[in-house]
């Protein structure tokens, strides 16, 4: 009877195989449902086009129901969602949880450690020439109401994709170890409806205003309670209290994309030595 060789890790056991979080796993979800009523927008938005409808609730009463029906989906998924937000939870990511003091647990050290509040500016100001640009498109009529929506659902998919497979605001400009330790983690659903403010209306400035108050309340609590958004103060940020573990899987993906480089790199060198 043949006896596998199983490699054993530094203290004499086999090491375990991770298995994708809870968290990580509503995180998927929330990728496919957003993809889903991204693509369910635009099959909206082109039939209205293709009918030559204009996009714009302003215009006409008939308009105005079909448009207020797909806002008031797309409003009553977002609330909810934005008002579990404000209130801890163990399905949410660590990256936005600390900032409740239940999840503060001291380590000790006094010395707080925000390195990335620079960058924090520079994120900002990229973000609203970004949609600066967009808005004057609106204002201009190059585009209509409808796809300004469509941008946010968009920010809504990057948003997820940040968070489950490359974000650039981490590797560009805040350089964090992971969302764990983001500094502007509950930024995301100002950014992803700042559109809305360029369209005036009960149902979209409630999803911006609602956005706001999160990023604010963000904002004034990183003021008041820095050692919260510390690793260096607060052991709830360490890797070992994680209960995310989304590094792991990132971890694989880059070295599943560094093999398949090297892979069609040896391809090309063989190809090219016939």
């Amino acid at each position: 009877m043949s006896t596998k060789n199983i490699k054993k890790s530094s203290d004499g056991e086999a090491p375990k195989k991770r298995k994708i979080s809870a968290v990580s796993i509503l995180h998927y979800y929330k990728l496919i449902f957003r993809s889903i009523l991204f693509i369910l927008a635009i099959i909206w938005y082109v039939y209205n086009r293709y009918n030559d409808i204009t996009i714009n609730i302003h215009n006409s009463i008939d308009v105005t129901i079909n448009m207020n029906w797909a806002v008031l989906v797309i409003d009553i998924i977002y609330i909810i969602e934005m008002m579990l937000r404000l209130f801890p939870s163990k399905l949410e990511s660590p990256g936005c949880q600390k900032q409740f003091k239940g999840n503060y647990k001291p380590t000790g050290e006094t010395d707080v450690v925000l390195h990335d509040n620079h960058a924090v500016v520079i994120v900002a100001l990229i973000w609203i020439v970004l949609n600066g640009i967009i808005g004057a498109l609106y204002m201009t009529d190059v585009i209509d109401e409808g796809i300004l929506w469509l941008v946010c659902l968009l920010y809504g998919i990057c948003d997820m994709i940040c968070i489950l497979f490359f974000c650039p605001f981490q590797t560009w400009f805040l350089k964090n170890k992971c969302c764990a330790s983001c500094r502007i983690y509950n930024w995301d659903f100002a950014m992803m409806f700042t559109p809305l403010f360029f369209i005036p209306g009960i149902m979209t400035w409630s999803l911006l205003a609602l956005a706001m108050v999160i990023m604010i309340r963000w904002e004034i609590t990183v003021w008041l309670y820095p050692e919260r958004f510390s690793e260096n103060t607060n052991q709830y940020l360490a890797c070992a209290n994680c209960s995310e573990k989304l590094c792991v899987h990132k971890k694989q993906l880059i070295s599943f994309r560094k093999s398949l480089i090297s892979y069609a790199d040896a391809t090309i060198k063989r190809i090219l030595q016939r």
